[in-house]
């Protein structure tokens, strides 16, 4: 796999999160009952920045939580019995029923995250609305699921690869485009 381009510096993600943390801000008309939850992994770090954006530009907090899609995903039967899925628990601080739910991700691609990240949600209450922030949307929807806040389109080809790397989980910031 080699790399094409960086889509994203360091400087670029911090000014799509910013403009994300504004965007639910305007839509949500302040944050008054709502809650961030980030699909593990990199989702969870995301949700945090924005929490974190949301309460400078507020002065208010935000809950956030994290939400583990392992045992949502529709690819489980083609696990073998040797590779069983390992489940980190999700971590939601607040009862989210009748709270608009902003769901975190890095990436938006087939949709089937997100749609399992969705399950997962509503099998912890039934939250008013859930509104989907992704920093990259790069197309290839298999489900008819659209985000809400996007940090860059990026269109790609099926031969490609959109890489988000985050501090936090390997020690440099980017998003980078790759050839498969």
């Amino acid at each position: 796999m080699s790399q094409k381009a960086i889509v994203l510096d360091e400087q670029a993600i911090r000014r799509a999160l910013t403009r994300i943390a504004h965007e639910i801000i305007e839509h949500n008309k302040g944050i008054e009952n709502c809650v961030i939850v980030g699909i593990k992994t990199r989702g969870i770090y995301l949700a945090k920045r924005l929490a974190d954006r949301i309460e400078q530009i507020e002065g208010k907090s935000i809950p956030v939580g994290e939400v583990d899609i392992t045992l949502y995903r529709d690819d489980l039967t083609k696990k073998t019995e040797d590779h069983e899925p390992l489940v980190k628990g999700s971590n939601v601080p607040v009862d989210i029923t009748n709270q608009k739910v902003i769901l975190v991700d890095d990436v938006l691609f087939t949709g089937r995250t997100v749609r399992a990240g969705m399950d997962a949600l509503m099998d912890m209450g039934r939250p008013a609305l859930i509104q989907l922030a992704v920093l990259v949307d790069r197309g290839h929807r298999e489900l008819p699921i659209r985000a809400d806040f996007v940090g860059k389109n990026i269109p790609t080809s099926s031969s490609e690869k959109i890489e988000v790397e985050l501090q936090e989980v390997d020690g440099i910031e980017q998003v980078t485009i790759h050839d498969l």
